[in-house]
């Protein structure tokens, strides 16, 4: 029993009001945990206009989704908490986590669903024009440029693969070199037969008026139209709570990540992820079902501990 000076104690803290923090929010407190979810509102998607691929969503504006979500979550008794964050460590009975405004939150069991940082190139309109008119996905943001001029801004050899889907959509399709290094014979071929202009040299900035993109330009000063551009950043988890509980990031070619197992468990005890943090390539519907199988699964494992502790307790019962 928790003693009146004691801090409540929670089943799990989940760090991260997004689709994957929420969808575990959701399927923990239906299990009837005592669950936390801790919000810093920086959703990554709010730049964009809408959440694609979300069956029965399809388009929805990111920040109603997730104000749904938070409601849903909150009607099975989820306790959802405005902060960030700032530190974990672990305690003989689970996690203290400690939030900007120094107060500190207990839990028995913890779960990541920090997201990612997107690493942008470093040229003058990417940034202000992200998540409009600069995007990075294919799938997520390409059907709404379709049949329009679209620029590839290369900074690494997966210019290429992005270049190839991005062709699927419109027929006039750019590739600026820009810091990516020259594409191979086999690179080139594919290239030339599908139309796709390659121009060569450093991109100096994206031309803008105001919020409305109009032209890629090289520091040679030469301009190309187009109405949309797309890069690829580098992806960083927001790791900084799980290296200090004594994680490692792992780095692979998009970026740096959680490592995780299929159900989100990671290679520290009583940790789990979910959603980008440990996949950087997943998308709304994907993060969010990542958190449904994590919820699940630390339910999983909170129920094997009640019953480990409930068969030792009836054991020393039986002695005494």
């Amino acid at each position: 029993m928790t003693s009146p000076t004691e801090p409540h104690r929670h089943d799990v803290v989940i760090v991260g009001g997004g689709a994957a923090g929420l969808s575990a929010a959701v399927t923990l407190a239906r299990s009837l945990r005592d669950v936390l979810v801790i919000d810093a509102g920086e959703p990554r998607n709010a730049p964009a206009v809408g959440a694609h691929n979300l069956l029965g969503r399809e388009g929805v504006a990111p920040l109603d989704l997730l104000e749904a979500g938070r409601q849903e979550a909150a009607a099975y008794g989820a306790q959802i908490r405005r902060g960030r964050a700032t530190t974990a460590r672990r305690t003989p009975d689970g996690f203290d986590v400690t939030l900007a405004d120094g107060d500190t939150v207990t839990a028995r069991r913890l779960l990541l669903a920090t997201g990612l940082v997107d690493e942008l190139p470093d040229v003058p309109g990417v940034r202000e024009l992200w998540g409009t008119h600069v995007l990075h996905c294919p799938y997520c943001h390409g059907y709404e440029v379709r049949g329009r001029r679209i620029g590839v801004l290369a900074t690494s050899p997966n210019a290429l693969h992005q270049t190839l889907l991005l062709r699927q959509l419109s027929a006039d399709i750019t590739l600026f070199l820009h810091e990516a290094p020259e594409p191979d014979d086999e690179a080139w071929v594919q290239l030339e037969a599908l139309g796709i202009c390659v121009v060569t040299g450093q991109v100096r900035e994206l031309a803008r008026d105001g919020d409305c993109l109009r032209a890629v330009v090289l520091a040679d000063g030469h301009a190309f139209a187009v109405d949309a551009v797309a890069v690829q950043p580098r992806f960083v988890a927001r790791g900084d709570l799980y290296e200090q509980l004594g994680g490692t990031l792992t780095e692979n070619p998009l970026g740096r990540h959680i490592t995780r197992d299929p159900a989100g468990a990671t290679d520290l005890p009583g940790v789990w992820t979910a959603g980008n943090a440990g996949d950087l390539s997943a998308m709304v519907g994907a993060s969010a079902a990542q958190g449904v199988m994590a919820g699940a699964a630390i339910n999983a494992d909170l129920v094997m501990a009640d019953v480990h502790a409930a068969v030792q307790a009836r054991a020393t019962a039986r002695r005494s």
